[in-house]
């Protein structure tokens, strides 16, 4: 026999017994009966959850896992990318000093005093005006402050 027909046969036993038994046990006994029923309900129930919850919690760790790998795979990715980038900028910028510098030496070299007497000379970076040096809105005359005809000395007075 296996577990199904013992089962079904203590239910039968269980029925008859019943049947034969007086009011006040059966009132008894069905109220321990639907007690246990809970509590196995209850149990079986609690352990279903929890089953599920390890799952989902094993499902979460793992994609956390995976997330962290490739976030710091695609980190890796861009700092080599970046400084990549810096590089060629490094080296744009040596170039771009070095045609500035030749360009002054040019510059300089073709500064003979009869040629510079004819043209303008370049003015140098402490020359060159600053954005404190403009003049705001609030330093320009207004029409009030323009000297008028009658503002003027006459030779008289």
């Amino acid at each position: 026999m296996d577990k199904k027909d013992v089962e079904k046969a203590a239910l039968k036993a269980g029925k008859k017994i019943i049947d034969h038994t007086p009011e006040p046990v059966k009132e008894k006994i069905e109220e321990k009966v639907k007690e246990k029923a809970k509590e196995k309900f209850v149990e079986k129930t609690e352990g279903k959850l929890q089953e599920k919850a390890n799952e989902v919690s094993e499902k979460l760790q793992e994609t956390k896992e995976k997330n962290a790998q490739k976030v710091h795979g695609k980190g890796e990715d861009a700092k080599e990318k970046l400084q990549d980038v810096l590089l060629s900028v490094k080296d744009k910028l040596s170039d771009v000093k070095e045609a500035g510098e030749n360009f002054q030496e040019k510059v300089s070299s073709s500064d003979d005093k009869e040629k510079s007497k004819n043209k303008r000379k370049i003015k140098g970076v402490n020359q060159i005006k600053k954005a404190t040096d403009i003049k705001s809105s609030t330093k320009i005359k207004s029409s009030n402050d323009i000297k008028s005809s009658t503002d003027l000395k006459t030779m008289g007075s």
